[in-house]
């Protein structure tokens, strides 16, 4: 018998297609309440000086949510946002509602970890469903636990099996009703972002136009607007490039807030192939999103050793740190006029271009000899493609202590 109502606690899925937690709510109750908490502590200062969620990425949420809540209007739903701590007020809410479970995206990093916990030792049931990957972490040909140290040995393995990721489950057509009563706020809890600055007209993600705007419909616009023609052939010769809009596929902002399936992308990058043939950019495609999936797993496999200031590099001497140039970095004052320019570009718009990432995290590293993740946290800060999992390994793989078996990556700034 399905219970009476429930809570679909949105996290880092902010879409109703291929949204498997969804569909699980719908089924297992008569009434179910969309939900979204603003924890204060993604706004709260960190250890290093600066708040966990800077303005970019704030403005580029809102959309989003303000997204979702126009596509549950339309299926006689609605999205309720809540700012406080999912352990205060998602209990507090659910009494008012009279549940006692909680539907939600299964997320394998530490502090998701624990605010799942704090919600089972507040009395709730809480149902988590793992959806952010483009493979079924069951399905692959060895077992987390033995994933493979070397992410080209993850990668042969899962192309020598033949994996395929399973197809997207459509969007529901219908959602179940509210619960009565609940009073849902009329829009946004974020002020919006005015833009004024004219260099960001040169940004190349600019997440303020309609076309580039948070929430699944713009993603799913410009994954048939970059499929359309013939930019994804020409992906692997031009994704290192440092400025344009068109240089890489640009998924990831919407892939890191989940407004975007990677197995909608990848449905769609398939399409492209049967109509205009596979290529090597089309298959460098797929290679990134197996490596977007592959430091997914590594958080399944290695959880809070991942956070340690050694990593997964037990012999690794403790991280140093210089303040002074650290915060030289973050505003782009180091000296250097090309690490200052991509550092620069950053601040002001929330975007980075891949090889440009790996090179100014290698000089505050490397160079400056400062704590990588200070570093990691203030690309938490700034970038609006922000991905818990990817940032996290991409740092560990630069400072060498993740799973790169050379040791760490250094850039050299002049020859890049």
């Amino acid at each position: 018998m399905p219970l009476r109502a429930l809570i679909c606690w949105f996290r880092n899925d902010l879409r109703l297609g291929d949204n498997l937690a969804l569909i699980e709510a719908c089924g297992a109750a008569a009434c179910v309440l969309p939900v979204y908490c603003h924890d204060p502590a993604a706004d709260a200062p960190t250890r290093w000086g600066f708040v966990r969620r800077g303005p970019h990425r704030r403005a580029f949420l809102a959309a989003a949510l303000d997204d979702l809540d126009a596509q549950l209007r339309a299926r006689g739903s609605r999205l309720l946002q809540l700012r406080g701590e999912p352990a205060e007020v998602l209990p507090a809410l659910a009494r008012a509602i009279g549940a006692d479970t909680v539907v939600c995206e299964e997320i394998a990093a530490p502090e998701e970890q624990d605010a799942v916990a704090a919600l089972r030792a507040a009395g709730l049931t809480v149902r988590t469903v793992w959806q952010s990957s483009l493979l079924d972490p069951a399905a692959l040909p060895f077992a987390v636990a033995r994933l493979p140290k070397v992410f080209t040995d993850f990668r042969r393995a899962v192309e020598a099996a033949g994996q395929q990721p399973p197809a997207p489950l459509a969007a529901p057509a219908v959602l179940p009703p509210l619960p009565a009563p609940v009073v849902l706020p009329p829009h946004s809890l974020f002020e919006p972002l005015r833009m004024g600055d004219r260099a960001l007209a040169r940004a190349s993600f600019p997440w303020w136009q309609p076309a580039f705007a948070g929430g699944e419909r713009a993603a799913l616009a410009h994954l048939a607007r970059y499929f359309a023609g013939d930019l994804a052939k020409h992906y692997k010769a031009t994704r290192n490039g440092l400025s344009g809009v068109d240089f890489s596929s640009k998924f990831s902002p919407w892939l890191a807030q989940g407004a975007l399936s990677p197995r909608v992308a990848f449905a769609a990058l398939r399409r492209h192939e049967a109509e205009q043939g596979a290529s090597e950019g089309s298959y460098w495609l797929w290679f990134e999103l197996l490596w977007r999936d592959y430091f997914r797993f590594l958080h399944l496999q290695h959880g809070r050793r991942l956070y340690r200031a050694r990593g997964l590099n037990a012999a690794a001497p403790p991280p140093p740190h210089d303040p002074a140039a650290f915060a030289a970095w973050c505003a782009g004052r180091t000296g250097h006029a090309f690490i200052d320019a991509g550092m620069r570009e950053l601040a002001a718009t929330g975007w980075l271009s891949n090889r440009m990432r790996q090179v100014v995290a290698s000089y505050l590293i490397h160079d400056l000899g400062c704590d990588w993740r200070a570093g990691a946290a203030w690309f938490e800060a700034q970038l609006v493609d922000y991905d818990v999992y990817s940032n996290q390994g991409n740092w560990l793989y630069i400072a060498g202590r993740g799973t790169d078996p050379r040791g760490g990556r250094r850039f050299d700034p002049d020859r890049q």
